[in-house]
């Protein structure tokens, strides 16, 4: 009988074994692979690329491969040009400079961050003070004022911290998380809106909206922004308290499959499994393990069921499916769906559970 792969990742129940440290290589690898075959559609300098490339930089450090490590940099030269979108002070432009700082912190090589330091100056002299309500003009939303804006805009404004010892760069990124957090997170579901648009809207079920993706977003901005604030910094405890704070909510939320749906609180009526979420959560759940953030007993289960959840929907040509498709809040979406942010995501969960397998294996 002829077997045919499903467009859809595979239903049942994700088990808890650790997988072996070279499968999740492998994993990476092929996942990788197949999306850099594919042609780009996007812009080179856009968010959707950007998280991209911080996948790329996470798989050249995990696999030492310098492979990984010269096609970040040759597309870089080619195609960005090391420089980020032209809004300085819109988020999404920003992010593709995470890849930039990495590789400048690997080779020093100054022609990587001149761009985003220029940029970044000019914000620190004219910093914004527009408010926090959303606004649909990308020109406008010089402000953190989406909850995607912290995986976009802060772990760009730590590395550049950490590339120069400016620790301006790290005060605004600490300043303006706080500023966002005050205003888009609700405290009582530990979870974050997308936006302020978002504060009175209510699932069929009559639950609020949080989206999967939206914090999958911050959730892997908080991993990429502990990465580089000092243990000593005053806010280190805050950031970490939240940083529990949220995993709790949405570990409540994973299904047995060990993927989310696009709705954290409607998932009765979001049934598909969604991989840009869960690849953002596997990714802060592992971290949270290695790092000794999160309780391993608890959390190192769920990020093993968020990663086997995340390679059944990899078919063997290496294409992640099961991906919403770029949007503000939860949705149906055809299942064979694939998106190249999804796929940096998968990257990012790849390197840390990499290291959570290596520790299994050590016996440590």
């Amino acid at each position: 009988m002829l077997f045919v792969w499903p467009l859809a990742c595979q239903a049942g129940q994700a088990g808890t074994e650790a997988p072996a440290s070279k499968s999740v290589l492998r994993a990476m690898h092929r996942v990788a692979r197949w999306q850099m075959s594919q042609p780009i559609k996007e812009k080179p300098t856009n968010w959707l690329m950007g998280t991209f490339y911080a996948g790329v930089s996470a798989l050249a450090v995990t696999s030492k491969s310098i492979e990984y490590e010269q096609w970040l940099i040759d597309t870089l030269d080619k195609v960005t040009d090391w420089e980020i979108g032209r809004n300085r002070y819109y988020a999404d432009d920003q992010c593709v400079a995470q890849a930039y700082l990495e590789l400048y912190l690997r080779h020093r090589q100054p022609r990587m961050i001149a761009d985003v330091k220029k940029e970044f100056d000019g914000i620190l002299k004219r910093p914004p003070n527009h408010g926090l309500e959303f606004q649909t003009d990308v020109v406008r939303r010089d402000e953190w004022c989406w909850c995607d804006a912290l995986f976009m805009a802060p772990p760009v404004w730590m590395r550049l911290y950490a590339a120069t010892g400016d620790k301006a760069y790290m005060e605004f990124a600490v300043e303006r998380w706080w500023k966002t957090s005050d205003y888009l997170y609700d405290k009582e579901e530990r979870l974050y809106f997308r936006d302020n648009t978002y504060f009175k809207e209510r699932e069929r079920n009559g639950r609020k909206i949080f989206w999967s993706r939206g914090n999958g977003w911050v959730m892997a901005g908080l991993v990429r922004l502990l990465q580089y604030l000092p243990s000593t910094h005053p806010s280190r405890p805050r950031f970490e308290q939240q940083f529990r704070e949220m995993a709790g909510a949405i570990l409540a939320s994973q299904q047995v499959d060990g993927l989310w749906r696009s709705s954290l609180l409607d998932p009765e009526h979001y049934t598909i499994p969604e991989t840009s979420g869960t690849g953002f959560y596997c990714y802060a759940f592992a971290y949270g393990v290695n790092e000794g953030l999160l309780p391993r007993e608890t959390y190192e289960p769920a990020a093993i069921k968020a990663w086997q959840g995340l390679i059944s929907c990899v078919n063997p040509q290496g294409k992640l499916t099961n991906v919403q498709p770029v949007g503000a809040d939860p949705v149906k979406f055809p299942i064979s769906n694939t998106e190249v942010y999804a796929v940096g995501g998968f990257l990012l969960a790849g390197s840390e559970m990499f290291k959570l397998a290596e520790k299994i294996e050590a016996g440590l």
